[in-house]
């Protein structure tokens, strides 16, 4: 049972390094039996279709992502923080070619050819990150720990089509640098301006 499970997780992880490199369509079960050093008929034994295979990989990336998030606010209360580790988490992930970009971002891109089942995935990872941010963007307005220009929910929405748009803009130059000069700029915006002293 371990061996499939090992096989089926391999088969998971190439298929998104080649999602990645080359998008929904750019890649097939040959790709895969190559990288992975299977035969094909292995692959469809764990995935009888490239709908099964990619519908199943963004449904665990989201599960990923969302227990990922989960860690995050056991770890860290203050909302500003949460932002900035959430966008260093991307930032470290840029350098590294199979985990450069957001699966489901990239995944977005092409929803016009996508097959339904893997479009209704990819919208709910973003429907799941926007509800998340939404709620970060509440409680650091309530706190006073965020600066909002706008309401909680259109705040998360910028944020997020900002980081995706940073992850973008560093590919087309081949600069990650790129990315860390739009963010930051992007946390610096939402910084509490200190009170000033009364005295």
């Amino acid at each position: 049972m371990s061996n499939l499970s090992t096989t089926s997780d391999d088969i998971l992880a190439c298929a998104r390094s080649l999602i990645v490199a080359g998008g929904y369509n750019g890649f097939s079960y040959a790709d895969i039996a190559e990288v992975v050093g299977i035969r094909k008929a292995s692959i469809h034994h764990h995935f009888p279709s490239k709908v099964d295979l990619v519908r199943t990989l963004v449904a665990r990336y989201r599960k990923e992502a969302e227990e990922g998030l989960a860690q995050l606010e056991l770890q860290v209360s203050d909302p500003f923080d949460q932002l900035r580790l959430y966008v260093g988490y991307w930032e470290a992930c840029i350098p590294d070619a199979s985990t450069s970009f957001c699966v489901c971002a990239l995944l977005a891109s092409q929803l016009p050819v996508l097959p339904e089942e893997v479009g209704l995935e990819v919208r709910a990872h973003f429907r799941s990150l926007s509800e998340w941010l939404t709620s970060v963007m509440e409680r650091g307005a309530q706190r006073g720990q965020l600066r909002l220009a706008n309401t909680p929910r259109a705040e998360a929405e910028a944020f997020m089509a900002t980081v995706h748009g940073a992850i973008l803009s560093a590919r087309a130059y081949g600069d990650p640098k790129i990315f860390s000069a739009v963010t930051s700029s992007l946390l610096a915006r939402l910084t509490p301006v200190p009170a000033l002293d009364a005295r």
